[in-house]
């Protein structure tokens, strides 16, 4: 399996739905509460002129009606390597930011 289909795999795991959209569309109706994430960059180690490791960094935003959801710790708790980076407040809807490489 890829590395992000393991991703959207786990974040439908620590959502407990389906409700994970990667890079989708604005003509996608999404519903609440969901992931929404999509490529930041890649993490690229090289030797010998070559890339040996390639690690995707994703954007990730926990999009919510509920601004108690604990969304903030599952996540830290779900993934090593992973910031929380802003909370804010759009259309009434919650908006968690995550940088997560995996």
């Amino acid at each position: 399996m890829s590395s992000r289909a393991q991703m959207q795999t786990k974040l439908e795991t620590i959502l407990g739905s389906r409700n994970v959209y990667f890079a989708p569309p604005e003509s996608v109706r999404m519903k609440y509460p969901c992931f929404v994430y999509n490529y930041a960059r890649f993490t690229t180690r090289r030797a010998d002129d070559m890339a040996y490791t390639v690690i995707p960094h994703y954007d990730v935003t926990y999009i919510s009606k509920d601004p108690d959801s604990g969304m903030i710790d599952r996540m830290l708790q779900a993934y090593t390597m992973c910031s929380h980076i802003d909370s804010y407040m759009t259309d009434n809807l919650n908006h968690d930011k995550f940088d997560v490489y995996y």
